[in-house]
C-alpha cells in the first residue's frame, strides 16, 4: 500500500472539514505555483469545496486578477503579509468562495526583494477577516515550495475550523 504523504493527508482533512461545513474555497498561489490547488484537487469529495485558484507568480497578476493594490506592491514587494493577505482575499473575490488561502514568498536560490530565501507568507481570508502568518523554511527550492504548501494547508484548516464554528 502507498504511503500518504503529510500533505495529501492534510488535504483530505481539509476537503472533509469544508464538505461537512458547507463551505468553498480558492487560492491564490506566487511561490507554491498550484500545488496547494492541486493538492486539494488531488483529494477526492474536492469538487464539493474547492472553487478555483489563480496562479499569480507575476506582480501584473496579483494587482490585476486579484486586485492586490500596487502601491503595495511598490512599497513593499511581493513577499509581505499585507500581499498575501490581498492576494487571499483576491482569490475569495475573484472564485465567490468563503476562504481564501494564498502563498507569497522566496523559494530561491536568490533573495528576492530584499526577502531571504525560504521566508513565506501565507494569507487567509474569511468572512471574519484577513490575516497573515510568516514562516522561514529551509532546503532547497522544492523543500520550500512543498514546505509552504503544507503550511497553507494548516492555515486553511484551521480557518474552516474557525469560520465553521462561528457560522
Amino acid at each position: 500500500m502507498k504511503s500518504v504523504s503529510g500533505a495529501a493527508e492534510t488535504a483530505e482533512t481539509v476537503v472533509g472539514a469544508a464538505v461537512r461545513s458547507g463551505l468553498t474555497v480558492a487560492t491564490a498561489e506566487s511561490l507554491t505555483a498550484g500545488l496547494v490547488a492541486a493538492t486539494l484537487a488531488n483529494t477526492p469529495g474536492a469538487s464539493a469545496m474547492l472553487q478555483g485558484g489563480v496562479v499569480a507568480y507575476q506582480n501584473s497578476v496579483k494587482a490585476g486578477i486579484l486586485g492586490v493594490p500596487e502601491e503595495l506592491l511598490a512599497s513593499v514587494g511581493s513577499v509581505d503579509g499585507g500581499v498575501a493577505e490581498a492576494m487571499a482575499d483576491g482569490a475569495r473575490r475573484a472564485c465567490a468562495a468563503d476562504v481564501g488561502i494564498s502563498t507569497t514568498g522566496v523559494a530561491g536560490p536568490e533573495p528576492h526583494d530584499g526577502k531571504d530565501v525560504g521566508t513565506v507568507f501565507i494569507g487567509v481570508a474569511s468572512a471574519l477577516g484577513v490575516a497573515s502568518f510568516e514562516y522561514s523554511f529551509d532546503g532547497d527550492r522544492q523543500s520550500i515550495r512543498e514546505q509552504a504548501c503544507d503550511a497553507a494547508l494548516a492555515r486553511l484548516l484551521a480557518a474552516l475550523g474557525d469560520v465553521g464554528y462561528r457560522s
